[in-house]
């Protein structure tokens, strides 16, 4: 298979020499070089977008908008299976997954559309007072400014769609830095968004080696939002930088805890934790990585669990029978080996896995009752391995959930409505799933990691409302009685 060459997607920059060779997780073929961005490209994409955004005469008009994104849903529904098959490629992903997320992306692109044609402002209260008399008073919605996206590597079309089609959706300039693991699909997508209309100055994407240079750009002043996918320790850490006035919103990770009370309907439960743990080999901000099932059922929980991942195939990604592929980079395949060993040594029960397979694959691994100390117990894992713990009371599970400082989504299962709202309204969490797993979305819903998990809330139809301002207009005229 021939090599691909990716070039800077920057109005006006010039190549700069330097390169990237992007390679495959699951054998470390390479498999594309892609330009990377210098200082001057940086400054070049971050004054033609402030350009862009400074002449409000220049900016997109609705109707255009939705003509570029109903074309780019055109070109990314003929192009599904390459996207699909090229994302699993260049991230691990299995293919039946990618393909579903490739599917998800073409409908979030329909959601930005339909979310343009319904959003509005409102009408705000007056005439209820001396000082509002003769006075209307509504709102319109307008662009923020620059967006910068930084993105993470586990979902590379479904991401930049919710960052890149969002911004462009909303009428702001975007300048997008996918990770440096999985930038491909990233680029294959904005150069659809040019193919479909878009002028370049509006979308330009970029990959940077140099993190001190991506700080600075994310730094700049000239922001208007910033948009940020990835971890807590970098994302946390680049929101200090913010020039004064710059929004952001930050996604990060968390331990999506699950509670299985003693009534659960296992048939059903299992199937779902099995996913919900091990998709994607586990790296998904919300993977099922916490269960807390009653002493009466946990042991059988655990056991069905580890016999249901043992029948997982693992292996190649591009292959459409394999359901876990590996993980992004071998250094992550030991760090989770290793976090897997201590959690064993301090006490753990091994149910099933607990190998490496080859340095990309890990078996998918079942830990029964990690300890406190243990480093699992108390960080996000990111790799193939479920603990189950065992309880007596709700209420101690619900304390044992909250007790990290993460909050993003949980679980419970249950057939007893009393159980699902005493978990609902007890767990420290922004959206609680019952009967489901934790990995649960769907594009159009809020998305929001909490504490430690980030800030601001995702989901297309919100991070278009963040990507926006709500200016008002107060008319007063003696005619308005």
């Amino acid at each position: 298979m021939s090599q691909e060459q990716f070039p800077l997607l920057v109005a006006g920059a010039k190549a700069t020499g330097d390169s990237l060779d992007i390679t495959a997780p699951f054998d470390g073929h390479t498999i594309a070089t892609v330009a990377c961005a210098d200082e001057a490209t940086i400054e070049q994409a971050l004054a033609t977008a402030y350009a862009c955004y400074q002449n409000r005469d220049g900016w997109i008009p609705i109707p255009e908008r939705i003509a570029i994104l109903e074309r780019v849903a055109e070109l990314m529904t003929e192009q599904q299976e390459h996207l699909a098959t090229e994302s699993a490629r260049e991230g691990g992903k299995p293919l039946i997954d990618s393909r579903a997320e490739a599917a998800r992306a073409i409908d979030g692109v329909k959601i930005c559309i339909e979310t343009l044609r319904t959003d509005s402002g409102r009408v705000i209260p007056m005439k209820y007072n001396a000082p509002s008399s003769n006075r209307i008073a509504f709102t319109q919605k307008e662009p923020i400014g620059v967006v910068v996206a930084v993105s993470a590597f586990n979902h590379p079309i479904n991401l930049i769609i919710h960052q890149v089609a969002a911004a462009v959706a909303a009428g702001c300039p975007v300048i997008v830095k996918p990770a440096s693991d999985t930038p491909l699909s990233c680029l294959r997508i904005v150069k659809l968004f040019h193919e479909a209309g878009l002028p370049v100055a509006w979308c330009q994407a970029m990959v940077i080696k140099d993190n001190a240079l991506a700080g600075k750009m994310v730094a700049d002043e000239r922001l208007g939002f910033f948009s940020f996918i990835g971890s807590a320790k970098v994302g946390w850490q680049l929101r200090s930088t913010l020039a004064p006035g710059v929004r952001c919103a930050l996604e990060h990770g968390g331990v999506a805890p699950v509670i299985v009370a003693p009534d659960a309907d296992l048939d059903d439960a299992i199937p779902l934790l099995t996913k919900g743990g091990f998709y994607h080999a586990g790296q998904v901000c919300v993977s099922v990585q916490r269960v807390y099932a009653h002493e009466s059922i946990a042991s059988d929980v655990a056991s069905r669990l580890a016999q249901a991942a043992d029948k997982l195939v693992i292996g190649d990604p591009t292959s459409d029978k394999t359901e876990v592929g590996p993980l992004i980079r071998h250094g992550e395949t030991d760090r989770v080996a290793d976090w897997v060993d201590d959690a064993v040594a301090k006490g753990a029960d091994l149910i099933t896995g607990g190998k490496k397979i080859s340095p990309s694959l890990y078996e998918c691994t079942v830990l029964y009752n990690p300890s406190e100390d243990s480093i699992i117990n108390s960080n996000e894992v990111f790799g193939p391995v479920v603990c189950v713990y065992s309880y007596k009371e709700l209420d101690d599970a619900i304390a044992a959930a909250n007790s990290l400082p993460f909050a993003f989504q949980a679980a419970v299962f249950t057939k007893d409505i009393d159980t699902s709202m005493r978990a609902y309204n007890r767990l420290a969490a922004s959206a609680v799933m019952v009967n489901d797993h934790t990995a649960f979305r769907v594009d159009g819903m809020p998305f929001a990691g909490l504490k430690h998990s980030g800030l601001g809330v995702g989901g297309i139809p919100y991070t278009m409302d963040d990507m926006q301002i709500e200016k008002m207009m107060v008319i007063k005229s003696g005619e308005i009685q």
